[in-house]
């Protein structure tokens, strides 16, 4: 699983946790799980999300391989709820099955080309328990998400513990092919010291994911295009899959 080389750091996934809480996104995955069961976070970064499926009474695992972001997620779960593991999706072995398989935040993008993509598919497909579900969103490319990072309409800004008032903003620096390539730009204000994150995500459509989740063996899929459930269409912003095997 590629990991920015940033946030293997964890001084720059502290920076990524106060400005990336979950919204309706967060929301959606927390309403998939109605009674207790057991789920997998994969790239589950500084572990938010599921330190909240874990206070639902959830049996939660939580997988990323940026040592960074593991650091503060573990600095988080006081009452050790989570079950932490560094990995990589693309190739994990846990010896365990799970009802419910998750990945956040577009995890799904920072992987760059059909074999990784179907080696993290597969993984999950193996460590599906009977009856158990996959579910993962991808910006849809036609809603051309990535015009609109730029400075002016991306900068944010607030106080983390520690460090004082920080602001950020995004900003594409390539777009080719299925790719963008941009940076997270964070000053830290009371210094001005400036530290970027360089990322690039693939924007795979709904027939490259068809196809891969076919190859992954997953039969039953289901596509919607928003958080509040409506079915995919042509400029949908999100593609979101809920797979079974």
């Amino acid at each position: 699983m590629p990991v920015d080389a940033a946030f293997a750091r964890r001084d720059m996934a502290v920076l990524y946790d106060s400005f990336n809480a979950h919204g309706a996104d967060g929301d959606f995955y927390l309403s998939l799980a109605r009674s207790p069961c057991r789920i997998l976070d994969l790239g589950c970064g500084t572990g938010s999300l599921a330190l909240r499926l874990a206070d639902l009474g959830h049996a939660v695992t939580g997988l990323d391989p940026a040592p960074g972001m593991l650091d503060v997620a573990r600095q988080k779960d006081k009452a050790g709820t989570v079950c932490w593991i560094a990995a990589d999706a693309r190739d994990f072995a846990l010896g365990e099955a799970f009802d419910l398989i998750i990945m956040t935040g577009h995890v799904f993008q920072v992987f760059h080309d059909d074999a990784e993509t179907l080696a993290v598919l597969s993984s999950a497909c193996r460590h599906l328990a009977e009856g158990g579900r996959l579910v993962f969103e991808s910006r849809n490319p036609p809603a051309r998400a990535w015009e609109g990072w730029i400075e002016e309409r991306t900068c944010e800004r607030t106080d983390v513990p520690g460090i004082g008032p920080v602001e950020v903003y995004y900003q594409v620096r390539d777009a080719w092919g299925d790719f963008v390539r941009f940076d997270a730009v964070f000053t830290l204000l009371k210094t001005g010291e400036r530290r970027i994150s360089e990322s690039t995500l693939r924007f795979p459509d709904r027939n490259t994911i068809a196809q891969l989740l076919k190859a992954a063996s997953f039969s039953s899929v289901k596509w919607l295009g928003d958080w509040d459930g409506t079915p995919l269409a042509p400029h949908s912003p999100e593609i979101i899959v809920i797979a079974e095997a």
